[in-house]
């Protein structure tokens, strides 16, 4: 099929190249003067495994083109994959993409509007039924196999050809069993944002009862893994840690609780979800701050990764933004290691006379260190050299946000252990 996709969203890049690799001929239109060359420079973009690699094959292969001005072949799919801010955007796009749509074109909605945009935008096509909504579902880090290999696609769509057209652009991604939920438009968009809720909600209890095993002295571990085994609940999204981020899950967090306000309800628990994610974004400064008794000016902290999640570049809404400010208000030197963000911190702080940067040995950060961070769970800070890590630290202690270290084994090579409701010490005498 022919495809306009219009955006500069990793949804979008994703769409674009995921279908010109199965044999569509993709006109990608990006938005606000972005050339491709300025957005294959983009850091996120090169960080997602085969995505840049995939785009590249397309455009040569001639599958992929870009915008340039009004095609005489109709077209049978407009696809917006835009940001929550666009949407002033996307009713410019589909009017001027009128001429250039076939008779039986359909408007595929994949960006994150407010509920009953979808209709909105129908409103302004010719044709009476062909928009639907497909929420974006992929997950930064892992974009491609998200896309290409989804494990299900929320349909909003209230037309049977429109159903029929969507299922045959995305064909190739639906062959092993059938993946699609065709409901409602207005409930596709509702519970792509209903989704994100709970997985903030659980995150943000389990959050909770980590501050209460830590004031009962108890090991959060065993509860987590005691609630997990419960089949009603389940162990996704079930670790305690310094506070989830993220463009994505953010925005739609916000977009949640302003489809509440739109409404005249107001959500209790989501701001209260919301507020426990912001203050546990303070729990390794309140830590460290507790150990030193408030004594932090002078202090060399190392902290190990800044993006919001493991496989990205992004530091948006990142926890480690304000622990930043916290420690740098106290006096304290941040050394930090993240094999992706590096280019993203220094855009946003340039030559901070507080912070010092790292992406390749994350054992650079720990020099002269007196503290060392776990903010964001890379895969390469799993299993350090712990007798050299041990070593390095002259306050010989550990703090890590996100569980992912056994406090036993930290302690035993000499090391105090803060976790998330965890924590260990040397044995006596060390």
């Amino acid at each position: 099929m022919r495809i306009i996709i219009c955006g500069n969203e990793l949804a979008t890049a994703t769409a674009a190249a995921a279908l010109a690799w199965v044999g569509h001929q993709v006109t990608w239109h990006l938005l606000n003067g972005k050339s491709w060359q300025q957005l294959s420079t983009s850091k996120w973009l090169a960080s997602e495994p085969q995505l840049m690699e995939r785009l590249e094959e397309a455009i040569h292969s001639g599958r992929l083109q870009f915008m340039g001005s009004a095609t005489d072949v109709p077209q049978d799919i407009l696809w917006l994959a835009l940001s929550p801010e666009q949407r002033d955007q996307a009713v410019e796009i589909v009017l001027s993409s009128a001429t250039q749509l076939s008779e039986a074109a359909v408007l595929v909605n994949n960006s994150t509007f407010p509920v009953g945009e979808t209709e909105q935008l129908e409103s302004l096509m010719a044709q009476s039924g062909r928009a639907v909504s497909l929420p974006d579902l992929i997950e930064e880090g892992r974009a491609w196999d998200s896309f290409t290999r989804p494990a299900r696609w929320l349909l909003g769509c209230d037309n049977d050809n429109a159903e029929a057209t969507v299922r045959e652009v995305l064909r190739a991604f639906n062959r092993r069993s059938d993946i699609f939920h065709r409901m409602p438009r207005r409930a596709a968009e509702l519970t792509k944002l209903a989704i994100n809720g709970m997985l903030a909600t659980r995150i943000s209890y389990m959050n909770e009862i980590a501050g209460l095993a830590d004031s009962l002295d108890v090991d959060v571990e065993y509860v987590r893994q005691g609630m997990g085994s419960d089949s009603r609940i389940g162990y996704e999204y079930l670790y305690p840690g310094c506070g989830f981020g993220g463009p994505s899950f953010s925005r739609d967090l916000m977009r949640l609780a302003d489809a509440q306000n739109t409404t005249g309800r107001h959500s209790a628990l989501l701001d209260r979800v919301l507020d426990i994610n912001e203050q546990k974004k303070e729990a390794l400064f309140r830590r460290l701050w507790h150990h030193y008794q408030g004594k932090l000016e002078g202090c060399v902290v190392a902290i190990w990764g800044a993006a919001f999640k493991p496989g990205t570049a992004r530091i948006d809404h990142a926890p480690v933004l304000p622990l930043l400010d916290a420690l740098w208000a106290q006096g304290a030197q941040v050394q930090l290691h993240d094999p992706a963000a590096v280019p993203a911190l220094q855009d946003k702080f340039g030559d901070h006379p507080q912070l010092t940067l790292y992406a390749s040995d994350p054992m650079d950060a720990l020099q002269g260190a007196d503290v060392l961070m776990l903010v964001t769970e890379w895969k390469a800070y799993w299993n350090p050299d712990w007798q050299t890590l041990a070593s390095a630290l002259k306050g010989k202690l550990l703090l890590d946000g996100r569980n992912i270290y056994d406090p036993g084994h930290v302690a035993s090579v000499g090391l105090h252990y803060r976790g998330i409701g965890r924590r260990a010490d040397p044995p006596s005498g060390e």
